[in-house]
């Protein structure tokens, strides 16, 4: 049993033009048939297991991951200043964190209220940040919540309070950049489980390495042959070496002592596949979260939707394993049957993020042409630019000519 991400809000982040405000439950109506790829969380609480996050390049989709990436880390205790992605604060005095969450294993809704502030720039030239006040607030689940007052707490008393005087012994363990959540942890054993795969964006997962043997033995064959149909097996032996063995169809058994050496043998895609449906398999069986950058890069369409329809499928993914991805393809919208748990986002002057239930009431049009007009979502290139971009190349071309 773990936590569950119900909504993040962020104030004060200097890369976005205004709140930022992400909800991971599903917020219209749900019908019958919706509710086999839907994470029933309690009474008429749904969370979707994917949320997609949709924009033109530059748009700010990323950001908007690490954004959730920080959330999850600050809800799993982890210090500020020793999380590489705390430069997305650059230098704000204050920025506040309002995480909404659920606790299976106490059957408690949270509510996490984080004030963080830039100190100064550490020796090594990075930012060093402060928790300069938070709470922390518990209600206990009953039938009378509903999706409605699910995140009301307003008659509700924190159970912690960084600044209460009366809490200064017990609260004195802290360091200046750990939150609160801290205590708990401990005490429930309660935490978020996830995975940061946004370092795949651009790379084949050399870092990842070192977990290979582990997920060597996690992941069944099936998914090797299906994302390369030409392996006849790949797996790992028992020994001090670890030695792999790895082996074509019709080809002799190669056995490889350097995990480095499959970069030589596999493609791209094989390997950023195999990472992230091992991940994805992890999150099936605990609950947790993905988060995946560009999903679609190295891969083709049928494979990107495999990965997709897996999260939704309610019948093995019964623990709620949550999919949270972002794309610049516009046909992958049309997997979500739903508005809900589609993002935009745009880049004029700050980054923007608005979910698309809020531009689009009807889940029965096609999200892909939507998305491609940019009538509704600001999300088509713009043409202006276009014009700009076609008479520039011209003057080029023309002046080579006349070279």
């Amino acid at each position: 049993m773990i936590m569950k991400l119900l909504r993040i809000v962020v104030e004060g982040l200097p890369l976005f033009h205004e709140k930022l405000d992400i909800c991971f439950y599903a917020q219209q109506r749900v019908s019958e048939e919706q509710k086999d790829f839907l994470y029933p969380l309690f009474s008429t609480v749904f969370l979707n297991t994917t949320n997609v996050f949709a924009g033109i390049n530059a748009s700010g989709k990323t950001s908007t991951l690490r954004v959730i990436l920080f959330a999850l880390h600050l809800l799993s205790g982890k210090p500020i200043n020793s999380m590489s992605i705390r430069s997305l604060l650059d230098q704000a005095k204050n920025v506040i964190f309002s995480i909404y969450f659920y606790s299976e294993t106490t059957k408690e809704i949270g509510k996490l209220d984080t004030s963080i502030s830039f100190q100064n720039m550490g020796n090594e030239g990075q930012p060093i940040y402060k928790i300069t006040s938070e709470k922390l607030w518990l209600k206990k689940f009953s039938s009378t919540i509903t999706r409605k007052n699910l995140l009301d707490f307003g008659n509700v008393k924190p159970v912690l309070d960084r600044n209460d005087p009366n809490k200064t012994e017990l609260l004195s363990f802290l360091a200046d950049d750990s939150s609160i959540i801290i205590a708990k942890i401990k005490k429930d054993n309660d935490a978020p489980d996830f995975v940061n795969l946004l370092s795949l964006t651009n790379s084949n997962g050399l870092d990842l390495l070192d977990l290979l043997p582990n997920l060597l033995k996690l992941v069944p064959k099936e998914v090797i042959t299906y994302l390369d149909p030409s392996i006849e097996y790949l797996n790992i032996e028992e020994d001090k070496q670890h030695s792999i063995h790895l082996k074509f169809k019709g080809k002799d058994e190669l056995v490889l002592i350097n995990p480095k050496q499959l970069f030589k043998y596999l493609s791209s895609g094989t390997l950023k596949g195999f990472w992230i449906f091992a991940f994805a398999l992890s999150a099936f069986l605990e609950g947790g979260y993905l988060i995946v950058d560009e999903l679609e890069n190295h891969f083709n369409k049928e494979i990107v939707c495999t990965v997709i329809r897996l999260f939704k499928d309610h019948q093995f993914n019964n623990k709620g394993g949550t999919l949270i991805y972002s794309t610049h393809y516009p046909d992958l919208l049309d997997e979500n049957d739903r508005n809900d748990n589609i993002f935009i986002t745009n880049n004029h002057d700050g980054i923007t993020v608005r979910n698309l239930s809020t531009i689009l009431k009807r889940n029965d049009m096609k999200k892909s042409e939507v998305f491609q007009s940019g009538t509704q979502t600001d999300t088509a290139p713009s043409y202006d630019s276009y014009i700009a971009l076609k008479r520039k190349f011209m003057a080029l071309i023309t002046t080579s000519k006349e070279g």
